[in-house]
């Protein structure tokens, strides 16, 4: 639980009266609250993050301008915190996902992705990451574990030295960071510090971990399906990059010693590794 008076000077700065109880995440503290003055009545959110590398992200979040991404109302340039927009709508699609509306949440997705990417007539952000910088966690786990590990991390070596249609990429677009914004449809929040090719936010939907039917054949063979009508993307090179980060998102379980969650992504590692033929 945050320092109640963690916010008390950011409530004041912007004009905001807290409108529930403040709570933390892996990195930052968050209080709900409710615009006054010029906004008044508007549901926000003050963020605090506690991670350089969130901070970043926030900054990438406002240069976004409300395109596909929730509006960043304010942001202190001193301490990275961020007053946004906060979503208030009943949908979630990581819940339509599991209860038969997979095909619409994956949709939703590619989407609000396609609003993300879209030309921005200001230069992005400083200080952020090439993918291959992002990647970094893959070749040494690749070395020692070997097999399909190793198979990817070739794979992904070859992605990284060819990539095209460069983007800002939202760098974490899973089914929990795409938010149900009412009026304003489904809109992001939280992404990462990073730029490369726009064909690497599309995996999450077909590897997001806490979807346990990512694993499921018939099901990654649907949403792949989906994906490529929505979006247009090539078929191959799709595949390659869900090889990619399915290996690199094991790595990361790996580095935490969680080897079950790394098997899981590298089963969805070998379903697109079949589908390539």
């Amino acid at each position: 639980m945050p320092h109640p008076h963690l916010f008390d000077s950011y409530l004041q700065r912007w004009n905001a009266q807290a409108a529930g109880a403040p709570f933390s995440t892996a990195t930052s503290e968050l209080l709900p609250v409710r615009l006054t003055g010029a906004l008044k009545g508007l549901p926000a959110m003050i963020k605090i993050a506690r991670d350089p590398e969130e901070r970043i992200g926030g900054h990438v979040l406002q240069w976004w301008n409300g395109a596909g991404a929730a509006r960043v109302y304010a942001r202190d340039p001193d301490s990275g915190a961020l007053l946004m927009e906060r979503a208030t709508g009943p949908r979630h699609l990581l819940r339509m996902a599991l209860e038969g509306e997979d095909d619409a949440a994956t949709a939703c997705v590619c989407h609000t992705l396609q609003q993300l990417h879209a030309p921005r007539s200001s230069p992005p952000p400083a200080h952020l990451l090439g993918l291959a910088q992002f990647f970094q966690s893959l070749a040494p786990m690749a070395q020692q574990e070997g097999g399909l590990m190793a198979e990817c991390a070739m794979v992904a070596a070859e992605l990284l030295d060819s990539q095209r249609e460069h983007v800002v990429l939202h760098g974490d677009a899973h089914h929990s960071n795409i938010l149900d914004f009412g009026p304003r449809g489904w809109l992001a929040i939280d992404p990462k510090r990073v730029t490369g090719e726009r064909y690497y936010d599309y995996v999450n939907v077909l590897c997001n971990p806490d979807l346990k039917t990512c694993t499921d054949p018939a099901r990654f063979a649907r949403q792949l399906a989906i994906v490529l009508n929505v979006t247009g993307l090539e078929r191959t090179r799709l595949l390659q990059w869900v090889m990619a980060h399915a290996a690199l998102s094991a790595a990361w379980f790996l580095e935490d010693g969680l080897r079950t969650k790394a098997n899981e992504e590298l089963a969805v590692a070998q379903l697109a590794r079949q589908a390539l033929g």
